[in-house]
């Protein structure tokens, strides 16, 4: 989908997605003066004879810019098709005040695809359909809004259903929508929607054409696709993605894994069976929750009391297990051994309990920290760890120090600990982002060696796609990504930073 503030700007970019995209959107409707574009349109179109081009110059009663009358949009439409666009949209609200001869004559020079957008939900598309095949078109576009995970299932039917007796687009704009910009084609739709990049997207939802094909691996999504993806409230900065799609792609699984963002419960659920979905890693706020809908977990996280890995087996039974413990496990067994060695935990909450659930297991000598008493005293009692007070820590020192608190998430400012409290070999930060936390400078500043929040991030992940595939996860190229997105995302905040200074 191709937009832009004047022509020159709308065909440099069309140049530049030609190279990897054989179908491209023009919309004239973010044009200030769109007849403008069409000689520069005619041109492109006699040098990129593979590109499948649309035009579309969506009024802003049906959701887009153009503020002229319907004769004219029809006019541009037109004018459009005999410059080279073999597609041109046109909104079933224009229809109205046409004549049938109108569409007739629009349709002589390009293949017209007949548009419907509800901007607040998904419902009643069987009925939308029949008004709009009640007008000759070659191609019926059908866009809803998801207000909820289990709408794009309502979609993925409706174009199961539909798609054999019409050419279908279908999809859902929104945030909770984006599995059926990924799924769309193989239920059906014709194809899908893309920007050009973050910065220019047309719909709420919408990801970049980078993402769509890079990430997700559209062109490689099929009926033997398996769909994994991250559950919680909210998902939209979660790293997983990009990790975990890196990791089926680097073993050649076929599967996809997307971002779920469920607002309950229970949606989430419909959308695991109904999909269906093979795999969940689970976020806050569902790991406690989704323990009851469960039909079997391993002991250990029964211990927990939590779950962040969901498997669907063929039968339909869902099986839950915790890779936090991994997550915490594996980078400290790369460089000590864990068996008696003398670890504090600060926390008391999920990440905490994984944490020293997992460590006892390995024979470790664990003391629990919290800001209230309470929490960390019953976690202590119930992995038969030790608590205490936190004027005991300038007299103590510890192999590990590992920060399960939630305490510098997203800034550089706040630690949970003091200079003076951290002596320990090695301080292990759980908090990813930020890439690099005050605690984890402090650490170094006091002669410990820091473990990053990336390598338990990524090592907890990494169990969960062995748990999902049989296979062993390429955890290297899984920190790579991350550390690649940490980087992108700190450049982006500093920027964003030196902008609101200027």
């Amino acid at each position: 989908m191709v937009i832009g503030t004047d022509p020159t700007a709308m065909m440099e970019k069309a140049e530049l997605l030609a190279r990897d995209n054989t179908l491209l959107e023009f919309r004239l409707d973010y044009l200030p003066k769109p007849a403008l574009a069409l000689p520069k349109i005619k041109q492109f179109a006699e040098y990129h004879a593979h590109v499948v081009a649309i035009a579309t110059c969506r009024r802003v009663a049906a959701g887009g810019k153009f503020r002229g009358s319907v004769a004219s949009q029809l006019d541009i439409l037109s004018k459009a098709a005999s410059a080279g666009c073999q597609l041109v949209d046109l909104e079933l609200q224009s229809t109205a005040r046409c004549k049938p001869e109108q569409l007739r004559r629009l349709r002589l020079n390009a293949a017209l695809i007949l548009s419907y957008h509800d901007f607040r939900a998904t419902k009643k598309l069987d009925e939308t359909l029949a008004k709009m095949v009640a007008i000759s078109a070659d191609f019926y576009k059908v866009v809803s809004t998801a207000t909820t995970l289990s709408d794009n299932v309502t979609m993925m039917k409706f174009l199961e259903k539909h798609s054999g007796v019409h050419s279908l687009i279908g999809v859902c704009m929104g945030e909770q929508g984006i599995i059926s910009r990924v799924l769309g084609v193989r239920a059906g739709s014709v194809f899908t929607f893309a920007a050009v990049s973050e910065n220019e997207k047309t719909a709420p939802g919408q990801m970049a054409a980078h993402e769509l094909l890079g990430t997700y691996r559209l062109e490689q999504v099929d009926a033997a696709t398996r769909i994994y993806g991250v559950a919680g409230d909210p998902v939209a900065h979660s790293l997983s993605p990009a990790i975990m799609n890196a990791a089926l792609r680097r073993e050649t699984v076929n599967g996809v894994y997307l971002p779920l963002h469920a607002k309950t419960l229970k949606d989430l659920l419909t959308c695991v069976r109904d999909i269906p979905i093979h795999g969940l890693s689970v976020t806050m706020p569902y790991k406690t929750a989704i323990l009851s809908h469960l039909d079997n977990t391993d002991s250990h996280t029964t211990k927990i009391g939590a779950c962040n890995t969901v498997v669907r087996a063929q039968d339909g039974n869902l099986y839950g297990f915790n890779t936090d413990s991994a997550g915490v496990l594996r980078p400290l067994e790369r460089r000590m051994t864990i068996e008696n060695a003398k670890i504090l935990v600060l926390g008391a909450g999920g990440a905490a309990r994984a944490a020293v659930f997992g460590l006892k297991e390995r024979g470790a000598e664990v003391y629990v920290l919290n800001r209230t008493p309470g929490p960390a005293q019953k976690l202590a009692r119930s992995a038969r760890a030790r608590t205490l007070k936190r004027a005991d820590l300038k007299k103590l020192t510890f192999d590990v120090i590992i920060n399960a608190t939630p305490v510098g998430m997203g800034n550089t400012r706040e630690s949970p600990l003091n200079e003076n409290e951290i002596k320990a070999s090695y301080v292990f930060e759980m908090i990813y982002d930020p890439a690099e936390t005050r605690l984890m400078k402090m650490a170094r500043a006091a002669g410990a060696e820091v473990i990053p929040g990336a390598e338990m991030f990524v090592q907890q992940a990494a169990r969960q796609f062995e748990i999902w595939t049989g296979k062993p996860a390429p955890a290297d190229d899984m920190l790579r990504v991350v550390t690649k997105a940490l980087e992108e995302r700190t450049a982006a905040r500093a920027a964003a930073e030196a902008a609101k200074k200027k």
